[in-house]
């Protein structure tokens, strides 16, 4: 089985994935990068209103095979106190 590499950044923070997973195939990790972006986003509460959450796949030797990303954006449509 292939071996992929999952490297993600949050806008603060880049891991860089050094132990990996083996998977099917590249549709297959194609699908976990694009199932851990709501993960990361659900994990890692921003603050503030703007984050970019991203992924990059890369294959056994190193090649990035896949890139996918999410930006989240939060605005206020009414008038707010920040002390609610």
């Amino acid at each position: 089985m292939p071996h992929f590499f999952f490297d993600t950044d949050d806008g603060n923070f880049r891991n860089v994935d050094s132990e990996g997973f083996e998977l099917s195939g590249i549709e297959a990790a194609r699908i976990e990068a694009l199932d851990a972006l709501p993960d990361m986003a659900r994990n890692r509460l921003p603050d503030g209103d703007r984050r970019t959450y991203s992924v990059r796949v890369r294959d056994e030797d190193g090649r990035v095979i896949y890139f996918a990303s999410l930006d989240l954006v939060g605005e206020w449509h009414i008038p707010h106190a920040t002390n609610l």
